[in-house]
């Protein structure tokens, strides 16, 4: 099954709703979700001549940034929302 690939223009429309001073990172790997730091765009080719734009990570030693944000893999469904086990009733002192 294929999906239909973002297009710039559909990027563009996204973007277009969010703060134009927010840096940008990407999310990568559902399985281990992380952010890394954005650094470059780039236009190329691919093997069928099609023109295809490449957003790319920094080269820098701290370009991942960490886990990504909970909320974040949640909204992404990379994973589901975590709820803390039931509270047992405590224990009194005596064993009652």
């Amino acid at each position: 099954m294929t999906f239909p690939e973002m297009t710039v223009h559909d990027l563009i429309e996204s973007l277009s709703g969010c703060d134009p001073n927010a840096p940008v990172r990407q999310a990568v790997n559902p399985f281990f979700p992380m952010a890394h730091r954005m650094a470059q765009v780039l236009q190329s080719v691919d093997e069928t001549g099609r023109t295809v734009v490449y957003l790319a990570e920094g080269q820098d030693d701290d370009a991942q940034l960490g886990h990504l944000p909970p909320e974040v893999a949640i909204a992404l469904t990379w994973q589901g929302p975590v709820q803390a086990p039931p509270r047992r009733p405590r224990r009194r002192a005596g064993g009652n």
